[in-house]
């Protein structure tokens, strides 16, 4: 019986831990840097912070998450020239980042 409360105990804290876990995906569209987040649930944050950062690990952008869960903002040619990290934070240890390389912006840049 105590085997069968211990496993029924690691299952419920794997899934309570697994319902955190923030997603972040980032993309450039048109000059313009579409950031969208979501929970491994499929919820959507309505709010938090985003933080944009430089090849240089320099914060050159902080904007709060709109209540949809995205951020846009015009793709800065001159800060992106390295690639951009973008951090969302949206609380309680809820935060994950996304990586946009030189590539992608430049792939993005072109549509």
């Amino acid at each position: 019986m105590r085997r069968l409360f211990a496993a029924l105990a690691v299952v419920a804290f794997a899934t309570a831990a697994q319902a955190h876990n923030l997603n972040v995906f980032a993309f450039v569209e048109d000059g313009t840097v579409v950031v969208e987040t979501k929970f491994s649930t499929g919820k959507i944050p309505v709010s938090g912070e985003v933080r944009v950062l430089n090849a240089a690990s320099e914060v050159v952008l902080t904007l709060p998450l709109q209540e949809d869960g995205t951020v846009r903002f015009p793709l800065d040619p001159d800060a992106a020239s390295g690639g951009l990290t973008i951090e969302v934070m949206t609380g309680e240890g809820h935060d994950d980042y996304w990586i946009l390389t030189p590539e992608d912006i430049a792939n993005g840049s072109e549509s």
